[in-house]
């Protein structure tokens, strides 16, 4: 089944002289349960690509359907709690919040959903993301390593749809890497969860199930 269809994307930054095309007509589509990568160099459009996806910008031109529904002809709230209900990301920097320790973090989404909490999903996601010694840790107290698997957990812990993750191993060392690579590998397996990861290592790209790739803000 088809969950995601990107439709004709261009974004177009500036004009005149300043103007860049970050992305340049393009369209793909996403089934259930894929693996896919999205490589490329710096500058070649693939974090826009991302971002324009989860609704984070908006296209010049072309649509992102969600299942049957494009993304564009929703409102700010009705993007935001689609995002928050069936979208997870997964940020290079982690994104996590400093002040609260690791199982506050991965339950954030919930507690912002105002939604009751699945304590059994939520200790199940942290035993997989192997953190059970850990759950009371502050970010602070994380390796780089151990904090990207609480931006994992806190992803996964929505169920979400899709997850979208923008250069989850940029920040690490190559054995951490490897852990989180392993991770979401096992994630789309266990969980039959869709990803799509943006990445410009080929050999972290190879472990998808598919590669696209995009130079010049063109899939090629």
């Amino acid at each position: 089944m088809k969950i995601l269809k990107v439709e004709n994307l261009k974004k177009v930054y500036g004009k005149d002289e300043a103007k860049v095309i970050a992305l340049n007509d393009v369209s793909f589509d996403v089934d259930e349960g894929e693996f896919i990568a999205i490589i490329g160099p710096s500058g070649s459009g693939k974090s826009t690509l991302l971002h324009t996806i989860a609704g984070l910008e908006t296209p010049t031109e072309g649509k992102v359907y969600f299942y049957d529904k494009n993304i564009y002809e929703m409102n700010k709230k009705q993007l935001t709690i689609l995002r928050r209900q069936k979208i997870g990301i997964i940020y290079q920097f982690y994104n996590l919040i400093p002040t609260l320790n690791v199982e506050e973090n991965i339950l954030l989404p919930i507690e912002l959903d105002k939604k009751k909490v699945d304590k059994d999903r939520l200790d199940k996601i942290i035993t997989f993301l192997n953190l059970d010694n850990r759950k009371n840790h502050l970010p602070n107290e994380l390796s780089g390593g151990q904090q990207q698997k609480v931006a994992i957990g806190r992803a996964l812990m929505i169920n979400p749809t899709i997850i979208l993750a923008d250069e989850p191993t940029g920040n690490l060392d190559s054995k951490s890497s490897s852990e989180i690579i392993d991770l979401l590998k096992k994630a789309n397996k266990k969980y039959n969860q869709t990803i799509i990861m943006i990445t410009h290592n080929l050999e972290i790209a190879n472990l998808a199930d598919r590669i696209i790739k995009i130079e010049d803000g063109k899939i090629i």
